[in-house]
């Protein structure tokens, strides 16, 4: 079996080629032009240079200079040949590559045709063609028969089947029930599955022991943890609001983030999941001053929680900034291109200044999508993040703070009044110190308000400033000091016994009011072009969308939100499911059936089995938008019981797109530290609540811990069983992301992250191979297996692989690392003798003593930390 070569690939091209038809101005040229060129050209209110590219029949028209901007037939006497052959244009951007400009050329060549005529007119509405209107994603998902496959027992494996039969492959052997449970395991749940839990696996016979295996793992409160993380990426969830250098810190955004995570082991419905993110606040009959109610019932909270989502992208408007108006309005775009690439995967957000340069989304249509949601947000009247959270003071503690403070205030006048009348003592008796004629001017003068004294008393005042006595008690009595000070602190031990006040992030609008979107000229809110209502991009304006109607929540906002996010999730959007059900799939395989999950616009791949992804789509829409049950159909599926090796599907499909063996994965950051935790016996099951703080070292790294720094000196103190939690309840901070999760991939939320990138870089190495994190853990690792196996060299050695990869030692295995254990026991062992410990102190405490050295322990913990960095540990097959 042969792979097609390059000479051969260029065969099939060059012969393919000669049967096209013609090139038309629609399919091959104007993409081209509207990438590079009508931005100036066309989209503005005056063409430069005369010159309008954006419909074939302008080219006709003399330019400004006179010359013929094409002349069909003879593309070496067309000006625009010319001129981007010379390099003048485009003025702006990357010069147009040859193989585009070959384009044009062949175009002109062959007579500039059209391939159909073209409209009468423009208008102010977005020109979209056939081709435009054509492409994949904006067709309605149309649910395929599911093929007819011999041996396919899953509708999966039919639709993958036939594409690899067609190149002579099949699925690979399913891997062994170890290696799957591994597999199952960090898919599900972002753990290894401990050895009692592979043996109870290995040890069940029955014919469906594996479905087990899968519903006791999405049972596990673990699944919400691991895949939550998932939507947190999309969502671009962080505990700090970045945009600035002070990123300072989101406090109460871990409830949304708890949110997630219960959403996601309820198995909540994603139509409902996605309503209550765009329009929670509409559904809990919310508003900014009229939220009482909502907060005060557990299932409305639960959705006002929930539009955090809308809250998410940087926002530097509470933090000091170069321009605020400027601020405001970036958040509202870097919100709009979290919105556009998690649930259209479209880049909606490349069209804030101009027209899309590759997807028919007009420049009018992003302002469209913004009047959607601009009540929420308002910049003009706009609220900074301290402004928008709510107490969850029930009414009772609210009355009850009241009360208290009403009596704290008290307190607080008392000492007030205590601190003026022993002032006003002092004062009668300092004024008898002023020459006699000065003495009632100065009383006028201290009686007077600082504001309202004249330039007389005011000199008279810096005259004689030690008579003054209206401020610092404590300079002329610290007795008296000490007791308004009294006073003081009783007002403030009885504010402490206040019910404590928490607060929930979330995005509302303020009742009756609904500000005007403006079009901005390319995109600057200081030039407002004309006001645009609130719709749907005209790509996917269908009549359940168009005209848009708000709908009418009883809590009086606008009801915008709630319209589209019901739009969203009606089943007949063309994106929402097929965007989702990709999503799931690219974390379950690796890599998307479409490989761009944020774009499946123009510039996006296509996908590798279109039948599938919209059967997918649909079952998962009929499938009442629930995830668990879409879980166990791809994870019982042959494609994904498969092993990843198979070296004939390599040699004929060495990318995997026909998925005709399972793809080697390493392991995502989070699961990495976590399988480091677990395995080493540290993991915390402490689940929910605020995050596990995070603070820099002394040697610049970022680590769990509590911050003891100052500006000059880095410092962490241990968190105790805060620090060993899992990582998606460790804070997220823009500008300081933990350094064990970033050398590992961890995305940064500017302002989100549709996929993870995978380097495989040295600083990975070097963090195994140095990093605290790794040889604490090994340490650890190294004492759980000698607590489990204290007698028995190889029964610890059995346990380690057992741990760590879920399998058991080859004996060849078993044989380096006994040799290890010796050559590193002896080295140790000299390297103790040579250099003995210090003797303690003799006043020492016997728990203040460290434990004599033990160079078989200390040599087994080092073998741990060669198993961690081992592929076998970081990769799952």
């Amino acid at each position: 079996m042969k792979r097609i070569g390059l000479l051969g690939l260029a065969a099939l091209v060059a012969e393919a080629g000669a049967n096209d038809p013609a090139p038309t101005f629609e399919k091959d040229v104007r993409p081209i032009l509207k990438a590079h060129c009508t931005l100036c050209h066309g989209e503005e209110a005056k063409a430069k240079g005369g010159v309008d590219l954006r419909l074939r029949r302008f080219m006709d028209r003399p330019t400004d200079s006179g010359a013929a901007l094409i002349v069909p037939g003879d593309p070496e006497a067309s000006e625009l040949v010319a001129i981007v052959a010379r390099g003048e244009m485009p003025k702006k951007g990357h010069p147009l590559p040859e193989t585009e400009l070959a384009v044009i050329r062949d175009w002109i060549a062959a007579g500039a045709k059209t391939a159909r005529p073209e409209p009468e007119s423009i208008g102010d509405g977005p020109l979209i063609t056939e081709e435009e209107r054509s492409h994949w994603s904006f067709q309605p998902v149309r649910r395929p028969e599911v093929p007819a496959v011999d041996g396919a027992t899953s509708p999966i494996d039919a639709f993958l089947a036939p594409a690899m039969r067609a190149e002579g492959l099949d699925f690979a052997p399913e891997a062994d029930r170890a290696t799957l449970l591994r597999r199952l395991s960090f898919d599900l749940v972002g753990l290894p599955p401990t050895p009692e839990e592979l043996d109870a696996f290995l040890a069940d016979g029955s014919p469906d022991a594996y479905e087990k295996a899968v519903d006791r793992l999405l049972a596990s409160p673990a699944y919400g943890e691991r895949w939550g993380r998932h939507w947190l990426d999309v969502a671009g969830y962080a505990d700090s609001n970045g945009y600035t250098e002070a990123d300072s810190a989101r406090p109460h955004a871990w409830r949304y983030r708890d949110y997630v995570i219960r959403a996601f082991n309820e198995d909540k419905p994603w139509d409902e999941f996605l309503r209550e993110q765009l329009a929670g606040d509409e559904l809990a009959e919310a508003t900014h001053t009229d939220y009482q109610a909502a907060v005060n019932d557990p299932k409305r909270l639960e959705k006002l929680v929930a539009t955090a989502f809308l809250r998410m992208a940087p926002d530097g408007t509470g933090d000091p900034n170069d321009d605020a108006k400027l601020a405001r309005n970036q958040v509202v775009a870097e919100q709009l291109k979290i919105l556009g690439a998690s649930l259209l995967g479209l880049s909606v957000d490349c069209a804030q200044c101009h027209d899309h340069r590759h997807d028919p989304i007009s420049q009018e249509d992003y302002y469209r999508l913004r009047a959607v949601f601009e009540p929420a947000y308002d910049w003009e009247s706009w609220r900074a993040p301290s402004q928008r959270l709510y107490s969850l003071y029930t009414p009772e503690e609210h009355a009850k703070a009241a009360e208290i403070e009403k009596a704290a205030a008290a307190i607080d006048a008392e000492a007030r009044e205590m601190s003026k009348k022993f002032l006003d003592e002092i004062f009668e008796v300092e004024v008898l110190k002023l020459p006699e004629e000065d003495r009632e001017p100065y009383r006028e003068a201290r009686a007077t308000a600082d504001k309202d004294r004249t330039d007389e008393q005011k000199t008279l005042i810096k005259k004689y400033p030690s008579a003054l006595a209206l401020y610092s008690l404590n300079l002329y009595s610290k007795e008296k000091q000490e007791l308004v000070d009294a006073k003081t602190k009783e007002a403030a031990e009885l504010r402490a016994t206040k019910p404590a006040q928490t607060f929930v992030m979330a995005l509302t609008e303020v009742k009756g009011r609904t500000p005007e979107t403006q079009l901005f000229n390319r995109g600057d809110h200081e030039q407002p072009v004309r006001p645009v209502p609130p719709g749907e991009l005209a790509i996917l304006a269908t009549p359940e969308i168009e005209p848009f109607r708000p709908a009418a929540p009883a809590s009086g906002s606008s009801g915008r939100r709630l319209a589209y996010a019901q739009w969203l999730t009606s089943g007949e959007h063309p994106l929402v499911a097929r965007v989702l059900v990709n999503r799931f799939w690219m974390h379950h395989f690796g890599r998307g059936l479409v490989a761009t999950p944020g774009d499946f616009g123009l510039a996006g791949e296509r996908p590798t089995h279109p039948e599938l992804l919209d059967w997918l789509a649909d079952e998962f829409v009929r499938g009442g938008w629930r995830l668990k049950p879409f879980h166990r159909l791809l994870v019982t599926s042959r494609a994904y019981r498969q092993s990843s090796s198979h070296p004939v599907s390599v040699e004929t499909d060495p990318e995997n797109r026909l998925l005709s063996r399972y793809p080697l994965r390493r392991l995502e950051a989070e699961p990495l530290r976590d399988a480091v935790l677990a395995t080493a016996g540290a993991l915390v099951d402490k689940p929910s609540g605020p995050p596990s703080t995070i603070a820099r070292d002394p040697a610049g790294r970022i680590i769990v811990g509590i911050d003891k720094g100052t500006i000059t000196k880095a410092e962490a103190a241990p968190g105790g069983e805060q620090d060993f939690r899992r990582s998606v309840y460790v804070e997220v901070r823009r500008s300081k992301p933990l350094t064990v999760l970033e050398t590992f991939d961890a995305p940064a939320m500017t302002p989100h992250c549709a996929q993870r990138p995978e380097t495989t870089v040295a600083p990975q190495s070097l963090l195994l191979m140095n990093d605290t994190f790794v040889l604490e853990n090994a340490r650890r690792l190294a004492d759980r297996l000698y607590a489990e196996a204290p007698d028995d060299e190889d029964a610890r050695l059995r346990r380690a692989w057992r741990v760590l990869y879920s399998a058991e030692p080859r004996e060849s295995d078993l044989a380096q690392a006994r040799d290890f254990l010796r050559l590193q026991t002896a080295t140790l062992t000299v390297h103790h003798a040579e250099n003995p410990p210090a003797a303690p102190p003799q006043d020492a405490k016997p728990e203040d003593i460290p434990p004599a050295p033990d160079p078989g322990r200390e040599a087994l913990a080092s073998l741990c930390q060669v198993l961690y960095g081992s592929n076998r540990f970081l990769y799952v097959e």
